[in-house]
């Protein structure tokens, strides 16, 4: 019987190397041998059906997650925002998250209703290219992941923290001069960071410039395949966009439920979560934001919107109160997750503002 490598299966079949590797390894290639570390398949045997195809077909059953990390993600916050979903009627066809950040509600949302339309968006523009490479290119970005993870997890720390730095360095680099041909490298690059960096802080510096150390992992996932490509299924009709959070207005009507999750105010003067992006979200900001859900209401579009509560460190501050004061506000339970003091981490008040 003649045979042929993995490599040579790989140029025949139109596949990865590493997907023929799998694909033996799951005994579905007849006959596939392991020979010392590498695959001999016989040189006449049939490319398999690839069952990945068939796993996500049917979308409306998958459940999706978060691809990142992110500081301010709503997951602890999904069984309070989830109460708020309009969608049982009939009138709410539509949902916006200008804010998207790491998009825990709006999986949440993708895994529960089909709606008629989506849009999403972020100033983070490193954010954004991840969102579009993971629907647009997810087969090179897998690829790219699965490399990197194969290369870092073996490493001792030593090592593992001088390839962390040179990740770290390269993404910089294509953050200023990266053009449209370094786009799935760029994405494959901030998932890697985000996995392997100190607590899964997205953080810049004056520059603009990704400055967070790396992390202490075991065995970080750095490849979720499972997860990345339910994630791209979801997104194939999401309309992405990088830009401010007004640019949603021409998306927003009626029949939209828009979920508003900005930068929060900081509880204290030296507490700050707004370092995601070279932009800060100061109290000006914040009241424009304020006016401007202003307007989407008076469109008739439903809206929630989260942020911390300031009365946790001073009793008379009422400036969401006051600002918001023509829609309902209630206070609930969060947990501060991501703060480089562990003495801080703890149960605070955060604020869920609704116009119904």
């Amino acid at each position: 019987m003649e045979f042929m490598s993995a490599r040579e299966a790989a140029d025949k079949w139109g596949i990865s190397q590493r997907r023929v590797a799998i694909l033996c390894a799951e005994n579905r290639i007849e006959n596939a041998t392991m020979v010392g570390n590498m695959w001999i398949i016989p040189a006449t045997a049939e490319k398999p059906l690839d069952a990945r195809s068939v796993r996500y077909a049917k979308s409306d059953e998958t459940k999706v997650k978060p691809f990142l990390k992110w500081a301010g993600g709503k997951g602890q916050l999904l069984s309070e925002i989830e109460k708020f979903y309009p969608f049982e009627t009939e009138e709410i066809t539509k949902y916006a998250e200008p804010f998207v950040g790491g998009g825990a509600v709006l999986f949440d949302v993708l895994s529960k209703y089909n709606l008629e339309a989506v849009y999403i968006s972020d100033i983070n523009a490193e954010l954004i290219n991840t969102y579009c490479v993971i629907r647009d290119n997810i087969d090179k970005l897998v690829d790219i992941l699965y490399k990197m993870q194969n290369v870092f997890v073996p490493m001792e720390t030593a090592n593992r923290k001088a390839y962390y730095l040179e990740k770290r360095k390269r993404f910089n680099g294509l953050k200023i001069n990266g053009g449209e041909s370094a786009k799935i490298e760029k994405a494959a690059l901030m998932i890697f960071l985000n996995k392997t960096c100190f607590n899964g802080l997205y953080r810049v510096n004056k520059k603009g410039l990704f400055n967070v150390p790396m992390g202490s992992y075991k065995k970080p996932m750095i490849c979720d395949e499972r997860n990345l490509r339910a994630v791209s299924e979801k997104l194939q009709k999401v309309t992405i966009v990088c830009g401010d959070y007004r640019e949603s207005a021409d998306f927003i009507d009626d029949s939209t439920f828009v979920y508003f999750d900005p930068p929060y105010r900081p509880i204290t003067d030296t507490a700050s979560f707004t370092a995601y992006t070279e932009n800060l979200f100061n109290d000006e900001e914040q009241i424009e934001l304020a006016k401007f859900v202003d307007r989407m209401d008076y469109k008739g579009a439903k809206i929630v919107i989260s942020n911390s509560d300031p009365k946790n460190s001073n009793i008379e501050d009422d400036f969401f109160d006051n600002i918001y004061s023509a829609h309902k506000i209630i206070r609930v339970d969060a947990t501060r997750m991501i703060n480089c003091d562990s003495r801080s981490r703890g149960k605070i008040k955060e604020l869920i503002i609704s116009n119904f």
